[in-house]
């Protein structure tokens, strides 16, 4: 099956987690070591990105440690054309929609559609909005963050998403964020698609995942929570809370 059809099938039985990694930070058996730990914590994916470059080589180094230790897809979560290897399971084909450079829009996209199709990289369609603060990939992405408070700004960018016909919409407060998504943007938005609603950046406690789950939120990702010292059990706490809702 598929990715999208394991993902699909997850979320009729209920929410699901995925853990971000950021290849640049450490060497491939790290990451392993991190990703086990997150299966064994209860995530559903391994996504693997940054908010800066990465070349292939070191993309297929890190990949191919993690899936000698987890039996999880992982998808890859590019900044861009290069950051892709066939090594992963699928590939989030994303426009960054609030963006100002055409980069992020469609031109990426163009320029590592052909790469996808001769990896054999399942790609999977996804509306990507960055909303206050942004932090370094807001920056990187040059985006236009979405204000806090602007739920009509949300809502018109997730149904733009959707109406595109993306599988996915994400929207992502950035990694260490001080808070994430406000819990009525999330339910603004949740109540406005038709299609699986991605929230992550900023999560750090078992109640701020208990609230987006009551919001609506199908999918939360975390990714510098388990690269802490406790982050393994703060990992497991967060992913409780955010399944039992």
């Amino acid at each position: 099956m598929k990715v999208m059809g394991q993902i699909a099938e997850k979320l009729a039985r209920g929410r699901m987690h995925m853990t971000l990694l950021d290849p640049d930070k450490l060497v491939p058996d790290e990451h392993a070591t991190i990703a086990a730990r997150a299966m064994g914590s209860g995530t559903d994916a391994i996504m693997i990105g940054g908010s800066t470059g990465i070349d292939q080589a070191s993309l297929d180094a890190v990949i191919g440690a993690i899936k000698k230790k987890v039996s999880l897809p992982v998808i890859l979560f590019p900044m861009g054309a290069r950051a892709l290897s066939a090594k992963a399971d699928a590939v989030y084909f994303m426009s960054l929609l609030n963006s100002r450079d055409p980069r992020f829009l469609t031109r990426e996209q163009a320029m590592g559609a052909p790469f996808i199709r001769k990896l054999g990289i399942e790609p999977i369609p996804m509306g990507y909005i960055i909303v206050e603060p942004g932090m370094k990939v807001g920056e990187v992405g040059q985006a236009e963050p979405v204000r806090r408070g602007d739920l009509s700004a949300a809502i018109s960018y997730s149904l733009c998403a959707q109406y595109f016909g993306m599988k996915l919409v994400y929207l992502e407060a950035g990694s260490g964020a001080p808070e994430p998504v406000p819990a009525e943007m999330v339910k603004a938005v949740k109540g406005a698609i038709e299609i699986p609603l991605i929230v992550g950046g900023g999560v750090r406690k078992p109640e701020q995942a208990r609230v987006l789950a009551a919001a609506g939120a199908d999918i939360l990702v975390t990714g510098t929570l388990v690269e802490s010292s406790d982050g393994v059990k703060r990992l497991g706490d967060v992913i409780k809370a955010f399944k039992r809702g």
